[in-house]
């Protein structure tokens, strides 16, 4: 190949980019050794192209748009804020629970400046960070006392840790469940130090058999409730204040991890079964055990309520560091509880709640306008406002639907997956569900500020897209 037929010798050298005004300008928003990566990337892509014989303009002018465009899409934020519009409420991909607008404040207050997060206002000397949480905590629960660690798989250890390292610790096969990420209970045990007796079967377990297991090896009784599954038909099960009678004749405390932590009856919302923090507190377990990020609709957290001698174990437990929150949580975690201290703000604040209690008449109207929206973009070939169901998610009422309202899309050209990948992508990002080559948007998880940007989000897939 002659010099003069050469491709290759027509590329502008790096130096000879890096002087154009247009990237000179680029050094304001970014490293300049990050910029001459991107331009030898965009190089390297350009040589690649050629040998392949595609041709092309590649003078240096169009290689530097190229390397802004390429630097804007590779330095883009990988945390993106999503339109969740699958109905899914506590979504575990999505971040599970939003929290309310001044719980979202707080934390912001809190990253960006000073609080006294360990520190007494009044007296000027050092305190506990938990203190706080504990208090709202004990106010909303009836517990002796409380404490916070940052989700509810590090509660389950810590509090296993401090209790019953090295012993025994009885719960029911039934309830050896298996959370998010492939983590189990057995394991969770295992890295706790305690040891896992089991008991019963699947689908039946007596206090009988737990009564039987008890050694002087044991050194707590222990329920997990059953987040994620539900087990039907012939069954039969130990209640809390059962488990406590015999943990008490044999002085052993009684450990109830409750999951996803209601804070108010559930069965408002039409869901039977899920346990409140209150009763278990009330039936006499020595120490509950629930979620901040789940039902309760704050930050993730794991929060221990009971009593006030086991609560001060845990927390001179030295794992308690690692697994302690940071002030950001902490600071919306208390907002959060303190929304609660009047239910009808909590019903009216907390999203979760909200969206859990949405009347399915206003879901229809705002399908309805949606779909009217819809409608007028020429590239989606049909649309359809359609009852549906839906369930909460993050693990919560797992066997329990909830009726919903939802407008299913069908595109005119291309598939469903790739309207959906586009609407994945695509700024907002927009999370919807796919069902017999439709898109479907459920209005329950669209929050009504977020219609707007839906509705350019379908459009800009569209005209993409045709």
């Amino acid at each position: 190949m002659s010099v003069s037929t050469n491709p290759y010798r027509n590329l502008p050298a790096v130096n000879d980019i890096l002087l154009l005004p247009s990237v000179v300008a680029l050094e304001s928003r970014y490293a300049r050794d990050v910029i001459v990566e991107a331009i030898r990337a965009e190089l390297s892509d350009v040589r690649a192209a050629l040998a392949q014989g595609q041709n092309g303009v590649h003078t240096p002018e169009a290689i530097a748009a190229n390397v802004e465009k390429r630097l804007s899409a590779d330095l883009q934020p990988r945390l993106r804020t999503v339109i969740n519009a699958t109905g899914i409420v506590l979504h575990t991909n999505l971040g599970r629970a939003p929290i309310a607008e001044e719980a979202a404040t707080a934390a912001y207050e809190a990253a960006r400046g000073y609080l006294n997060l360990e520190l007494d206002l009044e007296t000027g000397k050092r305190s506990s960070r938990q203190n706080p949480i504990r208090d709202w905590v004990c106010r909303l629960t009836g517990a002796e006392s409380a404490t916070v660690v940052n989700n509810n798989a590090a509660a389950t250890v810590i509090a296993l840790r401090a209790l019953a390292q090295g012993r025994e610790v009885i719960v029911s096969r039934g309830q050896l469940i298996e959370i998010g990420g492939s983590f189990r209970i057995p394991e969770i045990m295992a890295v706790s130090g305690a040891t896992l007796r089991e008991v019963g079967t699947t689908n039946i377990t007596r206090l009988s058999d737990y009564e039987k297991a008890i050694t002087p090896a044991t050194a707590a009784l222990m329920q997990v409730h059953t987040s994620n599954y539900r087990i039907a038909g012939f069954t039969e099960s130990v209640s809390t204040a059962e488990l406590v009678t015999l943990g008490k004749q044999f002085s052993l405390p009684v450990i109830d991890d409750i999951g996803s932590g209601a804070l108010i009856d559930f069965n408002r919302f039409g869901f039977s079964g899920e346990p409140m923090a209150r009763d278990s507190i009330s039936a006499g377990a020595d120490l509950v055990l629930f979620s901040g990020d789940k039902l309760l609709g704050g930050p993730q957290a794991g929060i221990l309520a009971g009593r006030k001698e086991l609560i001060q174990r845990v927390e001179k437990d030295p794992l308690m560091r690692a697994f302690r929150c940071d002030k950001m949580t902490l600071a919306a975690l208390e907002v959060t509880l303190r929304i609660y201290m009047n239910e009808e703000a909590a019903l009216r604040d907390i999203p979760v709640l909200r969206m859990l209690g949405v009347l399915l008449d206003e879901l229809k109207k705002r399908a309805t306008a949606l779909a009217k929206r819809l409608r007028i973009i020429e590239t989606l070939a049909s649309v359809e406002v359609v009852d549906d169901v839906a369930y909460v998610g993050g693990g919560s009422l797992p066997d329990q639907q909830m009726k919903t309202w939802v407008v299913e899309v069908k595109p005119r050209a291309g598939s469903d997956a790739d309207f959906a990948y586009r609407l994945r992508v695509g700024t907002p990002a927009v999370m919807a569900r796919i069902r017999d080559g439709k898109i479907v948007f459920d209005l329950r998880t669209i929050f009504p500020d977020q219609v707007d940007a839906l509705v350019e989000a379908v459009c800009h897939v569209g005209r993409n897209s045709a």
